[in-house]
């Protein structure tokens, strides 16, 4: 685990020597603090409900952005190799990886913390959903990065990685909540859509906390970091 410590930490340091991470950063706080305003209204209750509704749509599009070099940078200059070499194992590489994005996504969120200064300066928020809207959006986050890493993980284009994890990303998010719009849709299918991202997301912002939904994104953040592993594993004996 302290091997995973270290990569984390290469990784995120990595990130703040990188423009396109700082682009990321520029866009996501922009957009954030549109959606934050459009709270922030006389008449209007003290809570954060717009931004974190509209904050999964903002990471299908942002995280592909951040994860695309993860591995896939590591495949093109070669570096994989020297890494691989090293006494590291797969699951210590991926785990590295993604901890220390997720570090970054953490950093990402940070500014925002001012939104909840700001109500509570000029109002008397309820903290409960404030709290469990930035655990439902970690928790997205953690899922969408595990996607990923594990697109950035088969190809050595950087390119290809963003667009498979923003197509991944789209059909687990915005096409069941699409689908869900349709009054027609059948008992059955509408049971399948339920179950997409957004869906179980929007209890978190909400103030509800199910153990259900949480133990969802733990397993299914678990299950694509899984996956990740197998195809390191299968591609270093290639």
């Amino acid at each position: 685990m302290s091997r995973s410590i270290v990569i984390a930490r290469r990784e995120l340091s990595s990130y703040f020597y990188s423009p396109i991470a700082y682009v990321a950063m520029a866009l996501f706080l922009l957009v954030a603090g549109f959606l934050f305003w459009r709270d922030f209204q006389p008449g209007k209750p003290v809570a954060m409900r717009t931004i974190f509704d509209w904050m999964v749509w903002l990471l299908v599009f942002i995280v592909p952005v951040l994860c695309m070099g993860l591995l896939a940078q590591e495949w093109a200059t070669g570096t994989i190799e020297t890494l691989m070499t090293a006494p590291v194992g797969e699951t210590e590489v991926v785990l590295g990886k993604f901890l220390g994005s997720l570090g970054f996504f953490v950093v990402l969120l940070i500014p925002t913390l001012v939104y909840v200064g700001m109500l509570a300066l000029y109002g008397r928020p309820d903290y409960g959903p404030i709290f469990s809207g930035y655990l439902g959006v970690v928790l997205v986050g953690g899922l969408f990065i595990a996607i990923g890493l594990f697109c950035s993980s088969w190809t050595k284009s950087q390119v290809v990685a963003a667009v498979a994890a923003a197509a991944i990303l789209f059909t687990l998010t915005i096409a069941p909540w699409w689908a869900g719009q349709q009054t027609a849709l059948p008992t059955f299918w509408r049971n399948v859509v339920d179950q997409g991202v957004f869906t179980r997301y929007t209890d978190f912002s909400k103030g509800v906390l199910d153990l259900g939904n949480i133990l969802f994104f733990l397993v299914a953040t678990g299950v694509f970091l899984f996956v990740t592993i197998k195809v390191l594993e299968s591609r270093r004996w290639k």
